[in-house]
């Protein structure tokens, strides 16, 4: 070989020995470097890095959240009934390391240890409660509760768990339609203590707004009446005041009322004698004729 090549081989290996010896985390990832199989720097940042060419070897690890959603499982409540209880779990790593030791790097075997833990969290708290109170309790407590049980059990396992929830939840036929009924039942009984105590209070108003009616008729009625008594006694002062200038006139007009109020129906029949005050005006205009 001549000088050449010499100089093209010594820079291709050195090319290959710079490129072993960088390399790059970036924020989806953890990672550990090994050398001769031990972690000698068990969590590297994100950024770039260098390493010991050949000598030193760089694992890296999803550290995106991963989900984890296996077949239902059949769990027992308080009551001896079986459910079939669908659940996913959502986990990210945060200790790569403790990772990588518990798992040797494996997802595969992570999961099948979170789907055994997550089994029994909810056998562990399915099995304190009744069918009724995991159909219809308060869900989100019971979410919360097996989320920190979980958590506590997985801390070994170098992950965290971000969310630990009951999809769906089964109940065998034979159980289902007396789960509902009792639950229907419920619903109606709670239904119809609304319906009464609303009765009840629509009596209530009811009979405050009728006893407030009374009493705002009585005042209308006592106030007309003092007005119309009012409106009376100016009329008759009025009347006795304009009468009073004419006192022959105002006979006169009240002889008139009194003949037409009395000769008003015809069906009336009357003796009356005919010289008596009553007809003072008619035998009067008799007299004149």
């Amino acid at each position: 070989m001549n000088r050449k090549t010499y100089l093209i081989l010594f820079a291709a290996i050195l090319f290959g020995i710079l490129v072993n010896s960088i390399f790059i985390v970036n924020e989806k990832e953890r990672a550990i470097v090994f050398q001769f199989g031990e972690a000698v720097r068990p969590d590297v940042s994100v950024g770039f890095h260098f390493k010991l060419p050949i000598v030193q070897t760089v694992k890296k690890y999803d550290a995106r959240i991963q989900t984890l959603d296996e077949e239902p499982d059949r769990i027992l409540t308080v009551e001896s009934k079986y459910l079939l209880v669908d659940s996913f779990i959502k986990y990210r790593i945060t200790d790569v390391l403790t990772f990588y030791k518990a798992n040797n790097g494996s997802f595969n075997s992570l999961n099948s240890l979170l789907g055994q833990r997550s089994e029994f969290v909810l056998k562990n708290n399915f099995g304190k409660r009744t069918v009724k109170e995991v159909v219809s309790g308060e869900r989100d407590e019971l979410m919360s509760i097996m989320l920190r049980s979980l958590n506590e059990s997985v801390s070994d396992l170098g992950v965290e768990i971000i969310d630990f929830r009951v999809k769906r939840i089964d109940l065998p036929s034979n159980l289902s339609n007396s789960v509902y009924e009792r639950m229907r039942t419920e619903r109606n009984r709670l239904a119809e203590e609304l319906r009464s105590e609303g009765k009840e209070i629509a009596r209530e108003i009811r009979a405050v707004a009728d006893k407030d009616k009374v009493v705002i008729l009585a005042e209308a009625y006592k106030q007309a009446e003092q007005l119309r008594g009012q409106g009376d006694a100016q009329a008759a002062g009025i009347y006795a005041e304009s009468f009073s200038q004419d006192p022959e006139f105002y006979e006169f007009t009240r002889s008139m009322k009194a003949y037409v109020e009395t000769f008003e129906s015809k069906s009336d029949v009357m003796l009356i004698d005919s010289e008596s005050e009553f007809f003072k005006y008619l035998n009067d205009k008799k007299d004149e004729n």
